[in-house]
């Protein structure tokens, strides 16, 4: 600071002490003027920085003009600084004491943000919408303002030609979506018209359509994307002039075939030497941008065509179910093209928080997802429960289509109860068919659930060869569904593409999330389990050994017996276009016993899968037993042949057990317990046979009516232990389901079902639930009592949207009686 009256310098002291004064020499150096700018707060002592204080200090004389004072500088400063160095200074107190330190908070820490780590949050909401500005001047503004644009083009309409009937849905496969906005397929042109004030010229107007996604839009991150008309300025995405009609403008515009997939915002931005001027944001003017199979350049291009209809564009599903030899079907509606459900899948993207720049890699798309779509660890789409008990939500076995439960997620924000595999996999199949990835459910039986990380299935006996339930925990499922989607793999070897497992079926952590995939099954069929993702756990549920152990008194363990065909033994799928079923298990491994197969075992074992070394001598005994169709309810009989192979006589102590069984092979109650023993003739059989009476098994059942009959023993002559197993399900009560009416899109027609309760007990709490794709939405009934013997008929109109061939189906559910399902076919005229 420079004091006015002299020009030199100033010093500003005190200030912390509550007085300050400015200090300057005279313009000859030989006198000190000192005057106080601040006075000290009433009642505050300011020790020695009073004026007389101080001159009293410095030992001079006192002129008081005022509050100026004129000092001799020999001493004044030097006394001024002391005593400023005398007010800084600290206070003397006693030495610090340690003390204990303070307890951490109580409580779950709250999640850590970004700072310091980024510059700002990840891009990851489709819905949020960024603040394009209309007028953005490249000037800056005049005495009078922007000078105005209303000499340059502008822009009156935008016509999205999003209707159903003209040629962008039709041409991108999307008109059967419920949805006003316009939805297409990258890497695919489609058209739009633009209408100006005046006529168009290319030599003199410059326009751009801008395509933003997300809320922080960035050209170098593929999220904003200018479009030209012009060939000699173009971007990522193709855009050309198809034709001009006075002042309409018909644009061809071509996203690019690896694009961002989502919801865009569209923009017209017409450049001026003044600036920039755009249309004005406009909801109707927004569109979808999906996965496009049709199109060479897309990861996901299936070039099939009838795989193509059945993969993406259909909307009745069957999934398999029941067991190996006695194949059940249950049809679903995946409803992909439902009102809501493109924007539901959008969102759970969202939920994810899954950067939107990485929504165009199909991989990432589909390894997100798996996680998603279960509740395990990311509040997913769906919670699973095994329990039987589904007092909060809806029965696994009740669901008919994916749209309630995609609806309901995306509305309520929290997981739907709930789900076992085929409701996982039906969701994901509508998720992915959604997008416009070809998916496919598929259904392995006896499926391996192995928890030793290895290709065995450890079956423990005792001594006496009967089956020690507590000892053994690996389990192998009746069946289990889950998914394959089609697309390149660039991160693995050329040749790996095509088909990949997905499976959102929470079983396993992968990356410490539950989810599974994307696999490659080309490299699970060929034993490159180390290629990425989670290709080991799909490899053993196809290609697990069961191994029977030996446990003797003093706790060690011997093989006894090996089935190296049990598991796997069928993959099933809907065929394409048609409703028949489809077997791809040679898609997954070889003939069992080849020599590619040991090759394949082999080179699996390299990557660290163990496999049992072991090969016990077979029994001269076999034990085979029957195959059965019974309905719930019914007494019958389960007859155990011994078949003697050898040439002498043969004893064998046999346990044979019955135990009610959950789907995925974990046992619920034991009903049946017997320990025959049998003596067989050389070269002879003999059958044994056990009566069993409903009451036996009815009061035990779980959901799927599964009963699992496990025949172990021993040979009495040569020590030799023999094995067998028979998963029996019972079938349950259908419901019949009759269409009446037109037959016709827009004519109103009839649907009723019909039940007998066939049981003398009452089923209590039953619920009913009804759709089919394109002509019924969700219905749904509820009765608290039906009692034994009585009949019920439900009767609903509806309305068909489309014409084409398609099905009303229905299920019943209660806690006495699950898995009851009806349908009819239907085709319905224009």
């Amino acid at each position: 600071m420079t004091s006015a009256h002299t020009g030199f310098p100033c010093f500003q002291l005190a200030e912390e002490a509550g007085s300050a004064w400015s200090c300057s020499f005279d313009d000859d150096g030989s006198a000190f003027q000192g005057q106080r700018s601040q006075l000290p707060a009433a009642g505050a002592k300011t020790p020695g920085w009073e004026p007389e204080q101080l001159l009293h200090n410095v030992g001079v004389t006192r002129r008081e003009v005022g509050d100026d004072v004129r000092l001799h500088p020999k001493t004044a400063l030097q006394e001024i600084v002391k005593m400023s160095d005398q007010v800084d200074a600290p206070t003397p107190s006693a030495a610090p004491t340690p003390s204990a330190a303070p307890a951490p908070p109580a409580g779950r820490p709250p999640k850590v943000g970004i700072r310091g780590r980024a510059s700002g949050p990840t891009d990851s909401d489709n819905f949020e919408t960024a603040d394009i500005p209309e007028l953005e001047y490249f000037v800056a503004p005049g005495p009078r303002g922007y000078p105005p644009l209303t000499e340059f083009l502008d822009i009156w309409d935008v016509d999205m030609m999003r209707r159903r009937d003209e040629t962008n849905k039709s041409d991108h496969r999307t008109n059967l979506y419920h949805c006003e906005n316009l939805i297409v397929r990258r890497g695919q042109e489609f058209q739009i018209k633009i209408t100006f004030n005046r006529a168009y010229k290319p030599n003199e107007d410059k326009f751009a359509v801008e395509f933003v996604i997300g809320a922080d839009p960035q050209y170098s991150k593929g999220t904003y994307l200018p479009v030209f008309p012009t060939k000699t300025r173009q971007s990522s995405w193709g855009g050309r002039v198809i034709q001009t009609n006075d002042n309409v403008v018909t644009m061809g515009i071509t996203p690019a075939a690896n694009c961002i997939v989502g919801k865009y915002h569209m923009y017209i931005a017409v450049q001026t030497p003044f600036g920039i001027r755009r249309t004005k944001r406009d909801n109707s003017r927004d569109l979808y941008i999906l996965f496009n199979p049709w199109a060479a350049d897309d990861a996901v291009f299936l070039d099939d065509e009838a795989e193509r209809q059945e993969c993406v564009m259909n909307e009745l599903g069957i999934i398999y179910h029941g067991a190996y030899d006695d194949v059940s079907e249950r049809n679903w509606n995946y409803g992909q093209f439902n009102y809501g459900v493109l924007d539901a899948c959008l969102y759970i993207m969202d939920r994810s928080e899954m950067p939107i720049t990485n929504r165009g890699d199909p991989i990432k798309v589909t390894r997100k997802a798996s996680a998603m779509l279960n509740s395990r660890d990311d509040d997913g789409v769906l919670v699973g429960n095994w329990s039987g008990d589904y007092t909060y939500g809806v029965a696994p076995t009740s669901w008919t289509g994916s749209t309630d439960i995609l609806l309901s997620y995306s509305g309520s924000k929290m997981p739907v109860c709930y789900a076992q595999c085929w409701v996982y996999a039906a969701v994901f199949n509508s998720f992915l068919r959604c997008l416009g990835i070809p998916s496919r459910v598929v259904t392995n039986y006896y499926s391996a659930h192995d928890n030793d990380g290895n290709l065995k299935l450890d079956i423990i006996l005792d001594d006496n060869g009967r089956i020690d339930r507590r000892r053994t925990k690996d389990s192998i499922w009746n069946y289990h569904c889950w998914n394959e989607c089609y697309m390149s793999r660039p991160d693995l070897p050329p040749g790996f593409g095509g088909w990949q497992v997905v499976d959102a079926t929470p079983q396993e952590t992968s990356d410490g999330m539950y989810r599974c995939g994307p696999a490659s099954v080309l490299a699970i069929k060929h034993g490159h389990i180390c290629f990425p993702f989670d290709a080991p756990f799909v490899f053993a549920e196809v290609n697990s050994d069961v191994v029977f152990y030996s446990r003797k008194n003093d706790g060690t363990m011997e093989p006894v017996i090996v089935k190296k065909s049990h598991v796997g033994r069928m993959v099933l799928t809907k065929a394409a276009g048609s409703d028949g079923r489809r077997d791809i298990v040679d898609q997954y491994k070889f003939p069992e016993g080849s020599p590619e197969e040991r090759t394949v075992l082999e080179k699996a074992e390299e990557f660290g899968c163990k496999q049992e070394k072991s090969s016990p001598p077979e029994a001269d005994v076999n034990v085979v037993l029957p195959t059965l169709e019974i309905s719930v309810g019914d007494d019958f009989e389960f007859n155990v042949e011994f078949v003697n192979q050898s040439l002498q006589k043969r004893t064998v102590e046999a346990y044979v057990s019955g135990s009610v069984v959950y789907y995925t092979g974990v046992s619920s109650n034991e009903f049946l317990f017997k320990t025959p023993t049998v003596t067989i003739p050389a070269q002879k059989s003999v059958k044994k046979l056990v009566t069993i009476e409903s009451r036996d098994y009815l009061n035990h059942l779980v959901e799927q009516a599964n009963l699992n009959f496990i025949v172990t023993g021993k040979i009495k002559e040569t020590g030799r232990i023999v094995t067998a197993m028979k998963v029996v399900t019972l079938h349950t009560p259908k419901l019949t389901v009759e269409v009446s009416g037109g037959g016709r899109v827009n004519e109103e027609m009839m649907a009723s079902v019909q039940f007998t309760n066939p049981f003398s007990f009452n089923l209590e709490s039953v619920h009913l639930r009804m759709e089919g794709p394109g002509v019924m939405e969700l219905k749904s009934r509820y009765y608290s009592l039906l009692p034994g013997g009585s009949s019920l008929t439900w009767t609903e109109m509806f309305t068909p949207q489309r014409a084409g061939k398609t099905r009303v189906m229905a299920t019943l559910d209660c806690s006495g009686l699950r898995q009851v399902s009806g349908q009819a076919s239907i085709t319905i005229e224009t």
